[in-house]
């Protein structure tokens, strides 16, 4: 598999199938120390805080296109 033409959203729900030829890996070490340095309860608070935010945004209308 080509790492540019990969869907890590559906090919690594399992885990990285690139190992180390991962164009994400760069971010592995960045989520591990947000991680390790954050409470879970500074965490629930983060996630609190977007799921308010995105209730308050105006509803995004999709209108589809007919032939």
């Amino acid at each position: 598999m080509e790492a540019t033409t990969i869907d890590c959203a559906v090919a690594c729900v399992n885990g990285c199938v690139l190992g180390d030829k991962c164009p994400k890996l760069e971010y592995v070490s960045e989520a591990s120390k947000f991680m390790q340095e954050t409470s879970l309860d500074k965490m629930h608070e983060i996630a609190e805080e977007a799921r308010r935010k995105k209730l308050m945004e105006p509803p995004k209308w999709v209108i589809p296109d007919f032939p």
